[in-house]
């Protein structure tokens, strides 16, 4: 059922990409009829320091650094990362550079569950894991969608690992 000032139609219908070339252009000449085809690329992680967080992310759970660059003009760094074999979304680690960030370090989402890592082969990764030192927080569990442990970052956000079934409507994405 469509929610309050929806209508049917415009639940069902993709969404166009409307853009206007320049401002004198009028709006039929800037309408396609290509879907919108929109990601996103990184998530902001706010961290302690740069290079503990990079040892983390790339020993630990064997993360790609992605890109490493000193932007001297804000004195920070540009740093991205990314799990094994993945071309979705990136985490962005991004040093706390405002006392007011500090506290939000490990606890982005006030205690739930921040970020999940989707696996190919659950027992793989969480066996290698914990052999790696990561902490779990809650067991491994069968779940309607898939496999799931809750593990904590060398910060204390909380991720879910887990390996989605087959038959599940995520099952594929995160390709």
């Amino acid at each position: 059922m469509p929610g309050k000032g929806t209508s049917p139609e415009r639940e069902t219908r993709p969404y166009r990409y409307h853009a206007c070339v320049n401002s004198q252009a009028r709006a039929s000449d800037a309408e396609s009829d290509q879907p919108v085809k929109q990601s996103i690329l990184h998530i902001a992680l706010v961290v302690r320091d740069y290079d503990e967080a990079i040892a983390f992310y790339t020993q630990k759970l064997h993360f790609t650094l992605v890109e490493d660059t000193y932007q001297p003009e804000q004195d920070k760094r540009w740093v991205v990362v990314a799990p094994p074999g993945s071309s979705g979304a990136t985490l962005l680690l991004a040093r706390a550079s405002k006392p007011e960030q500090l506290p939000f370090i490990g606890s982005q989402t006030g205690g739930r569950v921040f970020l999940f890592l989707n696996s190919d082969d659950f027992w793989r990764d969480y066996d290698e894991m914990r052999a790696n030192g990561i902490h779990f927080v809650r067991p491994p569990k069968e779940e309607s969608y898939g496999m799931l442990a809750v593990f904590e970052d060398l910060y204390g956000n909380l991720w879910d690992l887990l390996q989605i079934n087959a038959n599940h409507p995520l099952y594929g994405r995160s390709s």
